[in-house]
């Protein structure tokens, strides 16, 4: 567990915030700590009152201030953040590959109280720290599985990697030089009663079929899980209008809890005020900026490129998505925006805000927002983006739909908690 050095903060100045401390004031006046310390900080401050707070008052212990410890842990802390903790949970979860806490969202908001959480991207954690008020670990390779507190449910959207050893029939040990050798040792060392795990649609054939199945089998014969059948789940059905197809894997430690559990059917999914079935209802309320909107030579090059796929028999090229449709797939690159383009008519002052080659079209083109993005995956408005568009589209097509994985979630609790 890295080690805090020098808390640049004394009790006496902390004294100053009155009866109650906000986190963010509490941020500000740790300005300049490196992010490795605030983790270990902020996970103690949202654990406080709880068993797994002992995995990090050692070390807060032995690095700072007995006064300032002493302050840190009795003062009322007011979670000034979109997504505070919840003082009653029903459950315990930790978050591996976090991104900006997608998968964090839908079990918090079950009543879930998330007691670890790690992403190595610098980006990703600030705009995770400013939504749940936590720093999340960086490089999971280099957590000791001890230092990580037990947990109910472990929750992890790890990357798809391939498995070089020949013949696939070590398990366990096939797995090791992949960052899923990472979800599997935590999952040995701490032993939660549940796992939720999330991958993109091509882990199915991945590698012909190999990568899963030696996932499949480190999971059930290595470490002893019961794994229901992973299942394909489109984000479509849950409420928002993007076709995006990930595939899901959920295991018990209990053989009954896994017999219980069923994948949520889409036809019987309750339609809420919040249920977005076409693009038209993701749309920014008002007229976005100009630099949203295509030049009329990007256009009329994007319109070229098509053309010619077009004449080699292929579908390749930018998408323009009607108000009453359904988006394609987010994703990650100029793809992902070019393949959900909009038209939208509401912008009259056409003047380049940005640096663009010749004028901006009078056709209505425009990209999608990142708060549009946001949207398509099922993230609340409340939900902030700190970080410039070029990040925040990066992480929100990185990130999962989150109305699905709630969803699922909630048959996973439901079968556990039993």
């Amino acid at each position: 567990m890295p080690k805090l050095k020098n808390m640049p903060i004394s009790a006496a100045s902390l004294q100053t915030y009155g009866g109650k401390l906000k986190f963010s004031t509490l941020l500000t006046a740790l300005n300049g700590l490196p992010d490795n310390e605030l983790a270990v900080l902020t996970h103690f401050l949202q654990t406080r009152g709880s068993k797994a707070a002992s995995n990090f008052v050692s070390e807060v212990k032995k690095s700072i201030p007995a006064d300032v410890f002493k302050f840190v842990r009795d003062k009322e802390m007011v979670w000034d953040v979109p997504f505070p903790p919840n003082k009653s949970p029903d459950f315990t979860f930790i978050d591996l590959f976090a991104g900006i806490g997608g998968m964090r969202l839908a079990f918090q908001g079950l009543n879930g109280k998330c007691v670890f959480s790690s992403e190595w991207d610098q980006q990703a954690q600030i705009t995770y720290r400013t939504n749940f008020g936590e720093v999340p670990f960086g490089d999971i390779t280099k957590i000791d599985a001890n230092d990580i507190p037990k947990h109910d449910v472990l929750v992890a959207g790890f990357p798809c990697q391939a498995f070089s050893i020949a013949g696939y029939k070590g398990g366990f040990d096939d797995t090791r030089g992949t960052l899923f050798f990472d979800v599997a040792r935590i999952i040995k060392a701490r032993k939660p009663e549940a796992f939720f795990l999330e991958n993109v649609k091509g882990l199915v054939g991945h590698d012909k079929g190999k990568t899963l199945s030696v996932i499949l089998r480190t999971l059930r014969e290595d470490l002893g899980y019961y794994v229901v059948d992973p299942q394909i789940m489109n984000a479509r059905d849950f409420g928002v209008p993007q076709n995006r197809e990930r595939i899901f894997i959920v295991g018990f430690k209990n053989k009954a809890a896994a017999q219980r559990f069923k994948y949520p059917d889409p036809s019987k999914i309750k339609k809420t005020k919040d249920t977005k079935k076409e693009v038209a209802e993701i749309k920014e309320e008002s007229a976005v900026p100009v630099k949203y909107y295509l030049s009329r030579q990007y256009l009329s090059t994007l319109k070229a490129h098509r053309q010619r796929h077009a004449e080699k028999g292929n579908g390749f090229g930018f998408e323009i998505i009607p108000d009453d449709g359904v988006a394609n797939a987010i994703v990650v690159g100029g793809m992902g925006r070019e393949r959900n383009l909009l038209i939208d008519h509401r912008q009259t002052d056409y003047t380049p805000t940005t640096n663009i080659k010749g004028p901006v079209n009078r056709e209505g083109v425009r990209k999608m927002t990142p708060r549009e993005w946001a949207r398509l995956q099922g993230f609340p408005d409340r939900f902030l983006i700190p970080v410039k568009d070029a990040q925040a589209y990066k992480q929100f097509g990185n990130s999962v739909a989150v109305p699905a994985v709630k969803a699922t979630a909630k048959n996973l609790l439901r079968a556990l908690l039993k």
